[in-house]
């Protein structure tokens, strides 16, 4: 069986993509960013459905917001040219923080 970690991490990365495909899509006015927005949407529930099966909802879900919110976040900057502020900087370590303090607990 595979690490249920290893699911959520993956899950996680693909909520990043669906987030940012929901840019890409222009409210699903496009085709192809719209396809691809809806399957790695339907595949990171699938991940996560899967590693819940072993890892606590709570701890899962949250996790699984938290590498997409910062994900999301840094690829926004990274691609769209979203500001970045110290501010920013400490909302994204302290989700990173609490991911790191979920996994451990």
């Amino acid at each position: 069986m595979t690490n249920p970690w290893f699911l959520i991490v993956i899950a996680g990365l693909l909520e990043t993509g669906w987030a940012l495909g929901l840019k890409y899509s222009e409210g699903f006015s496009k085709p192809i960013p719209s396809t691809l927005t809806v399957i790695g949407a339907l595949a990171s529930f699938y991940l996560l459905s899967l590693a819940m099966r072993d890892i606590p909802v709570g701890t899962a879900y949250a996790v699984w917001v938290g590498i997409g919110a910062v994900g999301t976040a840094v690829a926004a900057v990274i691609l769209f040219g979203e500001p970045i502020s110290a501010l920013r900087t400490a909302g994204i370590l302290l989700i990173i923080g609490g991911i790191v303090a979920l996994k451990l607990a």
